[in-house]
């Protein structure tokens, strides 16, 4: 099978639909300039300059502009280049797109596909580089997802965009350069069923969003440094969540790890949790450990965010902490995106 890398993935899933579909449509900031949101949107706008459209700064307004297109058949696939900026779009997401089908009872829906890249690194700050995906989780009749992966994102979206439910979808930015195999077809991937991406024995290790891929790499270290078996799952959608999937890998490897890109407090991490704890807990040897940012907004200055986000190291000291193992890991491998200097 051919390899495709992050954002080529979104790209294809983007204009296979487009294909398929003559009512799917494509808006937002920047949609349309050169690159398009890190060549997500360019090829799609090449293609069908007629049905990409670019938008000014009025992100609430476009957001119930677009609701009323769904409501009307319409297929819309709105961009974000930030997550942040979707603070001024959530009343109409979240009390018009969330709550239609529950409050007209008509058998309709806004399937209004939402997508938006979070800013991680690189010194965006603490109004550029939050991960909100806790925040839209929090509503029942939206979907969430999180893929950390090119063929999750394309198989994601391809359901997304076919589905009638209104969807949420978040990108971090520091996995738009990771490559594995795509199926060139445009073949669905489910809300609610997360995989292993590695089998063990010894602890879980649950990471939504790029921590999926982090814990991919704590494992590893576990692994080669302290003969350690950790199973890794990626969620990959956290609303609705695969609880399934957690609770049978808890009940094998008795420990688990929670891995998060936003904070603890009301989180996913703290879901998740909260799932094993409710359903888990005579399975469990010890307290679940959540390994997520800290208490606090985002920094700007590099050595302060090399502190600030969650790294392997971190997750595979966690790992150790929960199995009791009184070791510290000496090994270090380089951030997701080192070589990425911009542009924002």
């Amino acid at each position: 099978m051919r390899t495709l890398k992050y954002n080529q993935a979104i790209s294809e899933a983007t204009v296979q639909c487009m294909k398929n579909d003559p009512n799917v449509f494509v808006a937002g900031i920047g949609v349309k300039d050169p690159g398009g949101i890190f060549g997500t949107t360019e090829e799609a706008n090449e293609l069908f300059p007629d049905r990409v459209f670019d938008i000014p700064n009025c992100e609430n307004a476009f957001a119930g502009i677009t609701i009323g297109a769904a409501a009307v058949g319409k297929r819309p696939l709105i961009v974000h280049p930030r997550n942040d900026f979707m603070f001024l779009s959530t009343d109409m997401l979240i009390n018009l797109a969330a709550k239609w089908k529950y409050m007209y009872q008509n058998g309709t829906s806004v399937p209004v596909v939402t997508r938006a890249v979070v800013g991680r690194g690189w010194g965006q700050g603490a109004t550029h580089s939050q991960s909100t995906h806790a925040l839209f989780a929090h509503f029942p009749g939206l979907y969430v997802a999180t893929p950390a992966f090119p063929s999750d994102i394309k198989g994601l979206m391809v359901t997304a965009l076919t589905g009638d439910v209104p969807v949420v979808i978040l990108e971090s930015r520091a996995v738009y350069g990771l490559e594995d195999e795509v199926p060139e077809e445009p073949v669905a991937i489910p809300f609610g069923k997360g995989r292993i991406i590695r089998e063990g024995t010894d602890v879980t290790i649950v990471g939504a969003s790029l921590m999926a891929y982090e814990a991919l790499r704590a494992a590893a270290i576990l692994s080669e440094q302290h003969g350690i078996s950790a199973e890794v799952i990626d969620p990959r959608s956290i609303r609705p969540l695969d609880e399934e999937i957690i609770l049978k890998s808890i009940a094998k490897t008795r420990h688990l790890v929670v891995a998060d890109t936003s904070w603890a407090t009301y989180g996913f991490a703290a879901e998740v949790a909260a799932v094993a704890s409710e359903k888990g807990f005579a399975d469990l040897q010890a307290p679940v450990r959540r390994v997520t940012l800290p208490d606090s907004p985002a920094p700007v200055s590099k050595p302060l965010e090399d502190a600030f986000h969650p790294t392997p190291m971190s997750i595979a000291q966690a790992c150790l902490g929960v199995l009791r193992q009184e070791v510290q890991v000496t090994s270090h491998v380089r951030d997701v995106q080192e070589a990425f200097a911009g542009p924002y």
